[in-house]
């Protein structure tokens, strides 16, 4: 099988990779928040330091993965709604797979939405580093 016989849709159809662009980017989300948050605690602002550039900072990282989120749940969404098989998505054909993983990736996103709004809010609670 040559790389000029598969078809156009499935070279759009959603894999495992996709699957997990979304979680991948809640973890960098998460890690770059309290990182910077810990740097910028320990080496700037002292214990009784304000945290309104982490504020801001976090702020730009959560519109930037809610974006990056965004579009991957309306990928996986669009990979579910594309065709006409009906639920649920257990039969063995290309059709079902293929719905499966649309669904799959947008619920994963959905979570991972959800994770990075938490820990996006953590900061509006905590005022100081201390």
């Amino acid at each position: 099988m040559n790389a000029n016989s598969f078809s156009s849709a499935e070279a759009r159809d959603p894999t495992l990779w996709v699957l997990t662009i979304s979680p991948i980017v809640w973890a960098v989300h998460f890690l770059l928040s309290y990182g910077t948050a810990a740097v910028w605690c320990a080496k700037y602002a002292g214990p009784a330091g304000s945290l309104w550039t982490v504020r801001v900072a976090i702020l730009v990282y959560t519109a930037v993965a809610l974006a990056a989120i965004g579009l991957t749940g309306s990928y996986g969404y669009a990979a579910h709604r594309r065709g006409a098989a009906g639920l649920p998505h257990d039969d063995d054909t290309p059709e079902d797979r293929r719905r499966f993983m649309g669904f799959a990736t947008f619920l994963l996103s959905s979570l991972s939405a959800v994770a990075v709004i938490y820990a996006a809010l953590v900061p509006l609670f905590v005022e100081t580093c201390q």
